[in-house]
């Protein structure tokens, strides 16, 4: 069992920025990769971006220049660096987990509102 629990959510204006966290816990040696998620509503959920174990990242055309993904290993914790946000960043973002035998973790998903 994984543990993921998202902090850094909110509000703020078109062009802004904000820093999402995920803490993990429990099988933590057994995580893969980690990366964040969103859902708009009426909207299926999107990968983000991505981090492996082994530090390369991947992330979506809309928000590439924009986001950075980070980790940091002590802390067992994953960051979303959030630049220049538009209205359509808005969306629960989700922290998600993937172990070594192919398991999925999620968070509990954290609000994002970005005001024009």
């Amino acid at each position: 069992q994984v543990q993921l629990v998202e902090s850094g959510g909110g509000l703020v204006q078109a062009g802004g920025s904000l820093r999402l966290s995920c803490a993990a816990s429990g099988r933590i040696f057994s995580i893969n990769a980690m990366g964040w998620y969103r859902q708009a509503p009426g909207k299926q959920r999107e990968l983000v971006a991505t981090i492996t174990i082994g530090g390369g990242t991947n992330y979506a055309d809309s928000v590439k220049g924009r986001f950075t993904i980070s980790r940091d290993n002590a802390k067992n914790t994953v960051y979303l660096q959030m630049h220049s946000l538009k209205p359509e960043d808005t969306s629960v973002y989700y922290c998600h987990a993937r172990l070594s035998d192919i398991s999925d973790y999620w968070g509990q998903g954290t609000q994002v509102t970005v005001s024009s």
